[in-house]
C-alpha cells in the first residue's frame, strides 16, 4: 500500500473541508437569516445585521407553525409506528412461510415503487374522498402509510432472510411461544434495518407536500410544516425572515432525529448492502 504523504493529506483534508462547506453553507445561511430582521428587505446576510427573535415569534404565533409542527410530529410519528410494524410482520410472513401468488405479490410490491407519485395522486385522493377522510390528518397518515409499504417489506425481507432459522427452532425448542421469539430473537437481529425503514417514513410524512396540499388544502388547521410553509411566499415578494425561521424549526426535528437514530442507521445500511 502507498504511503500517505503530507502534501497528499493536505490535499485530501483541502477536498473534504471544501466538501463540507459547500454542504453545510446553505443551512448557515438559512440560520443566520432567520436571526436577520432585515432579512426580507435587503436578502441574507453572513451574519444577521440586526439580530432579532421576532421572526420566529411571528412563525409561532402568528403563522401559527406551533399547531403545523404539533400536527406533522402526530403524522409522522403514526407513520413511521404503522409503517414499521406491518412492514416487519408481512417481512417476516413473506420470507418464512410459503403460500399461494407469494412470489406474484412480492413482484407486485416491487413494482409499485417504480410507480410515479404524482401518478398516485388522482386515485388516493378518490379513495381518502369516498372514505370520509379528506381534509383529516387521519386520511393523510393512512396515505403515507401506503407509499411507506412497499419500501419498509422489501427492505426488511433481507434482514429477516439473515436470520438464521436454526435461531428460531432453538427458541421453540426451549419453550418460547411465536411472540416471545419474535421479540426476544426476531427483533433484535432486524432492529438495524427496521430503522433505516424508519428514517425513509420519517422523511416520507415530515417533508412530502404534493400529498398533504392535495388531501389537506382545504382546513387550515389540518396543515403540516410543509403546507404552512407555503403561505410565507407571495405572488410579488417572499417574506424570507419567516421563511427561513419556518424553514429552520422544519429542519431541526429533523437533525434530532438524525442524530438519535445515526448509529443504527450505519448499521442498517451497511449490513443491507450484503443481505439481500
Amino acid at each position: 500500500m502507498r504511503k500517505s504523504t503530507p502534501l497528499r493529506r493536505t490535499g485530501i483534508a483541502i477536498a473534504v473541508a471544501a466538501l463540507l462547506a459547500f454542504t453545510l453553507f446553505p443551512v448557515y445561511w438559512m440560520i443566520m437569516s432567520s436571526f436577520d430582521k432585515k432579512a426580507s428587505s435587503g436578502g441574507g446576510s453572513l451574519l444577521p445585521r440586526e439580530f432579532t427573535w421576532d421572526n420566529y415569534a411571528y412563525v409561532l404565533t402568528e403563522g401559527g407553525f406551533d399547531v403545523f409542527l404539533r400536527n406533522s410530529a402526530v403524522v409522522a410519528l403514526v407513520t413511521v409506528l404503522v409503517s414499521a410494524l406491518v412492514a416487519l410482520l408481512a417481512s417476516v410472513a413473506v420470507t418464512r412461510f410459503r403460500f399461494k401468488l407469494r412470489t406474484s405479490m412480492l413482484l407486485m410490491i416491487l413494482i409499485v415503487q417504480m410507480v410515479p407519485l404524482e401518478a398516485l395522486v388522482i386515485p388516493l385522493f378518490i379513495q381518502v374522498k369516498n372514505l370520509g377522510m379528506l381534509n383529516t390528518i387521519l386520511g393523510l397518515m393512512v396515505v403515507y402509510v401506503a407509499l411507506s409499504l412497499p419500501f419498509g417489506i422489501w427492505m426488511l425481507r433481507g434482514f429477516v432472510a439473515a436470520v438464521p432459522v436454526e435461531l428460531e427452532e432453538a427458541a421453540y425448542i426451549d419453550g418460547a411461544s411465536w411472540s416471545r421469539m419474535f421479540r426476544s430473537v426476531m427483533l433484535p437481529l432486524v432492529m438495524p434495518g427496521l430503522v433505516a425503514t424508519s428514517v425513509f417514513s420519517f422523511i416520507t410524512a415530515w417533508n412530502e407536500f404534493i400529498f398533504a396540499m392535495t388531501l389537506l388544502g382545504g382546513e387550515k388547521g389540518q396543515y403540516t410544516v410543509s403546507i404552512g410553509l407555503r403561505q410565507f411566499f407571495g405572488e410579488h415578494s417572499n417574506e424570507w425572515g419567516y421563511i427561513m425561521a419556518a424553514s429552520t424549526l422544519i429542519t431541526v426535528p429533523v437533525m434530532i432525529f438524525f442524530v438519535v437514530v445515526q448509529r443504527r442507521l450505519s448499521e442498517g445500511l451497511v449490513a443491507g448492502a450484503v443481505k439481500g
